[in-house]
């Protein structure tokens, strides 16, 4: 299966003399679409810890897979039991902190804290948000794009409520709006990067402001090296190159 979800963090070093290898490695799934523990079924969120272990967003399957370097077989770290336990999960991150998963649950509007290692079950942390993309910055605040408010709001430690850090006006194509945003990353200045899918670009938040600027895209959607077409995951490295899956 195809993942096509960017490591999550503030800080991605990327040199910039890189070259990328013509041919990619395999490192989770890829034998074909099922719930074996050597299969995926529509992956989603992709999180990669220093260790470089991938943990996968294994959607239709309700669960969060963890994926060793070398391995070919992964291993439930939550979820999997049906979708009683967790209901269509699209992202996952971990709070290195307290040693958790954050999960969003698109059919359960919610978000949950799970344990990252035999954690039977999960906490609820935010409820009745269309929560698509998750991210964490340094001071560990967490922000969750929202599909149905058209925002990304930011978490802080103990907070329930959340601070609107992009979007908040409604659905629309202004710097003030987004559009049925998807993806979130927040570079070491805390300005927020969002994949403004309906508006097929994507758009940079610095820290309180009160509108983004576009940083890719912004052209309608197409396939010239000018446009996007329902972009997906974003990145950003330390230069403030801007890496998007262009869907």
């Amino acid at each position: 299966m195809f993942i096509s979800v960017p490591v999550r963090a503030s800080m991605v070093d990327i040199p910039p003399n890189a070259r990328w290898s013509t041919n990619g490695i395999t490192v989770a799934g890829g034998n074909g679409q099922g719930n074996g523990s050597h299969q995926l079924s529509c992956p989603l969120g992709l999180y990669v810890d220093d260790e470089q272990t991938v943990y996968v967003a294994d959607q239709s399957n309700h669960r969060i897979v963890e994926w060793k370097p070398g391995t070919t077989d992964g291993t439930v770290v939550a979820g999997g039991n049906g979708a009683h336990q967790l209901n269509q999960s699209l992202d996952v991150i971990i709070n290195r902190e307290s040693d958790s998963l954050i999960i969003n649950e698109w059919r359960n509007r919610r978000v949950v804290r799970w344990p990252r290692r035999n954690g039977t079950c999960g906490e609820t942390v935010i409820s009745n948000i269309s929560c698509f993309g998750l991210t964490m910055d340094n001071n560990r605040s967490f922000y969750v794009v929202d599909i149905q408010e058209h925002e990304v709001r930011r978490y802080k430690i103990g907070d329930t409520q959340g601070t609107v850090v992009a979007g908040g006006n409604g659905s629309g194509n202004r710097l003030d709006q987004l559009y049925e945003p998807r993806y979130v990353f927040v570079d070491r200045d805390y300005s927020v990067y969002v994949s403004d899918r309906s508006n097929h670009r994507v758009m940079k938040w610095e820290e309180d402001a009160k509108q983004g600027i576009i940083v890719a895209g912004g052209q309608g959607a197409g396939n010239s090296l000018l446009q996007l077409d329902r972009p997906n995951g974003v990145v950003v490295d330390q230069l403030g190159t801007v890496y998007v899956a262009d869907f």
